[in-house]
């Protein structure tokens, strides 16, 4: 008969096991923007059809995603270091999360030749989902200890891509009668019914700090700027943001463009390009689980470190494997005695299974890495610099790949220019220790 001491450690454990359910729950809701919108449907619909399949398409979606990524940059410190003050990240997650599903629903009205108010739906959305991952990262610490923050994470990301394979079984029949547009407002009711358990059942257990007369965002750009004025005294922390704010951007552009790639560079039909999501979301579901396992065994610098060495290898491949006049390629198809635009097509099926492998793995074990340097009383606030670094960075990239393409009129080009970023993130890793932070303000 249990005591009722060894009572309670049960009913805390299993409550333990249940509130990570429902916060990896959020990343299986949430998903259905980032593949319907980001990566893959709306993506495609806004390059094919609202720009008219022009080269000029890419530039106006890389503006798009860029101007997201700088407001929501902007603003992520400060709220983070609002949400530590008010003791109010459940409710700032609310608000985000709606701005992020609203927008999404209205993505149904945008037509041909509609850019503008496109665009503008977009980045209202895209700030939304951005910002309310400041307040969703943050509760990580709360629901797990320190040594499984890298299973955790990994088992979030890997809901995530559940999620978006959920999501796509649900809009398929919808894209094979040409439906696309039916698909934004059916991402928008899945993030909305399920986000609904992380806010019942996931409690805030941050305590309200006593009320002052100053404004919130007053409060907010003081605890910022405190911040960046302490912040030599986390060296180790400030080089792993930097480092990651190189290597994330590589993974950043990589998920805004890769639907657009296909369908333009190797014009894949939305069958094959369904095909081609469903491979990147299953590996990376395992992918993110067996990167999460490896970071708490060997280490997450380890582990970041092999999931950008992979990162290279497969951008190369793409490159190499996109280039239908190459002497490889042309070798490749007589060997395999096929047609060398369907043996690209194959090899770009490949491409995304190594993709996939390491996309939610580096950013989970980032996430992870993050909580194991942050300071215990600073995590909301130093998860806005994170998030600060992260949306930053995927301001350039998408830039650079959009200007890339536009000028050269190569996608190819574009594509192989994000190596460098994963090299420069590469060189920089190496110098972060590898280390718990003391849990001291």
């Amino acid at each position: 008969m249990k005591t009722p001491s060894q009572k309670n450690q049960t009913k805390s454990s299993s409550n333990n096991k249940l509130n990570i359910f429902y916060w990896t729950l959020f990343d299986f809701a949430n998903t259905s923007f980032s593949i319907v919108v980001v990566t893959f449907l709306f993506a495609v619909y806004f390059k094919e059809t609202v720009a008219g399949g022009e080269p000029v398409g890419d530039l106006y979606w890389s503006f798009g995603t860029s101007s997201a990524m700088l407001i929501t940059a902007l603003i992520s410190p400060v709220l983070g270091a609002i949400a530590d003050y008010s003791a109010g990240r459940k409710r700032f997650l609310l608000f985000f999360t709606l701005l992020c599903i609203v927008p999404t629903s209205l993505l149904y009205f945008i037509e041909a030749g509609h850019v503008l108010s496109g665009i503008i739906l977009f980045v209202i959305a895209s700030i939304g989902f951005e910002a309310g991952l400041v307040f969703y990262d943050a509760f990580l610490p709360d629901i797990t200890t320190s040594k499984n923050y890298g299973r955790v994470s990994g088992y979030g990301y890997g809901m995530g891509y559940i999620g978006s394979l959920a999501v796509l079984f649900i809009c398929f029949p919808f894209i094979e009668n040409n439906m696309i547009k039916e698909t934004f407002p059916i991402a928008a009711l899945f993030f909305l019914i399920f986000s609904i358990p992380f806010f019942i059942f996931i409690k805030d257990n941050r305590k309200p700090v006593q009320k002052s007369q100053i404004t919130f965002i007053s409060i907010g750009i003081k605890r910022v700027a405190n911040t960046v004025k302490n912040l030599p005294q986390y060296k180790n922390l400030a080089l792993f943001l930097l480092a990651f704010f190189f290597y994330i951007e590589g993974v950043n552009t990589v998920i805004f463009f890769s639907g657009n790639y296909a369908s333009t560079t190797l014009k894949f039909s939305n069958n094959e390009l369904i095909v081609f999501f469903i491979i990147v979301q299953s590996t990376a579901i395992f992918g993110s689980i067996i990167f999460g396992i490896i970071a708490d065994s060997y280490g997450q610098k380890k582990s970041i470190l092999l999931s950008l060495y992979i990162w290279i290898f497969t951008m190369i491949v793409a490159f190499v494997t996109s280039d239908q006049t190459s002497g490889l390629m042309q070798s490749l198809a007589v060997e395999f005695e096929t047609d060398i635009f369907e043996l690209a097509k194959k090899s770009f099926y490949i491409v995304g299974l190594l993709a996939g492998s390491v996309m939610g793995a580096t950013q989970s074990v980032s996430r992870s890495f993050m909580s194991k340097l942050t300071p215990e009383n600073k995590k909301t606030e130093f998860f806005g610099f994170y998030s600060f670094f992260g949306k930053s960075s995927a301001i350039v990239g998408p830039l650079v790949f959009g200007l890339i393409s536009y000028i050269t009129e190569s996608q190819r080009i574009a594509i192989l220019s994000l190596t460098l970023f994963f090299i420069i993130g590469i060189i920089l890793l190496k110098f972060v220790k590898d280390e718990v932070v003391s849990q001291t303000s």
